[in-house]
């Protein structure tokens, strides 16, 4: 009795199906475009202020724009983070450095908090899509084309980076500077 129930088991679990299925393969890029020559934002000899001050910030040099843009051929959904990355030229604490990150699904309007106002703070470990130690996670995201046909699709995120000292800094006299670089990780989902 015993063999006969194994004997069962085993043959519901090597039994096989010949039939016809369709199998596609998806494949998707992630690109970063930002409108200013480098890709971050940089501080130097900056008054400390407020977080409500900092947050209100706008125009060159004060807020740093960026897209981040997935091209998606078939159904396929690509995950990706952001990430602030410390230049090592930086002499002002992380401590005094306020960053805050804003997104939009449209360029120039309805931006919205996603991150901040919060001090630089490395993470200890690499990241899940691949971002090394030491880099801040700003936002995560997700691009996903639902086409079953093998279509492709663009899909665009607009982000607007603030940075500032923070108003309980004591300036020293001497020239300070903080600078960070952002990156884009990304990775796709099976």
């Amino acid at each position: 009795m015993i063999v006969a129930v194994v004997g069962i088991s085993f043959a519901a679990f090597t039994y096989t199906k010949t039939g016809v299925q369709e199998n596609t393969i998806s494949t998707g890029t992630v690109t970063m475009s930002y409108t200013e020559g480098q890709n971050g934002i940089n501080i130097e000899n900056a008054i400390p202020m407020t977080d409500t001050q900092g947050k209100a910030l706008t125009g060159d040099n004060n807020v740093f724009d960026f897209t981040v843009s997935a091209t998606i051929t078939g159904k396929t959904t690509i995950n990706y983070e952001v990430v602030a990355v410390k230049d090592s030229s930086s002499t002002i604490s992380d401590d005094s450095i306020r960053l805050y990150l804003e997104d939009s699904d449209q360029q120039n309007e309805g931006y919205e908090e996603v991150f901040g106002p919060a001090k630089f703070t490395g993470i200890s470990s690499p990241s899940t899509y691949g971002a090394p130690t030491g880099t801040m996670q700003l936002a995560q995201g997700s691009f996903t084309n639902n086409a079953d046909d093998g279509a492709q699709t663009t899909i665009t995120k607009y982000y607007r980076l603030r940075m500032w000292v923070d108003s309980s800094y004591e300036l020293t006299g001497t020239s300070q500077k903080y600078k960070v670089t952002v990156n884009v990780y990304g990775k796709g989902q099976d």
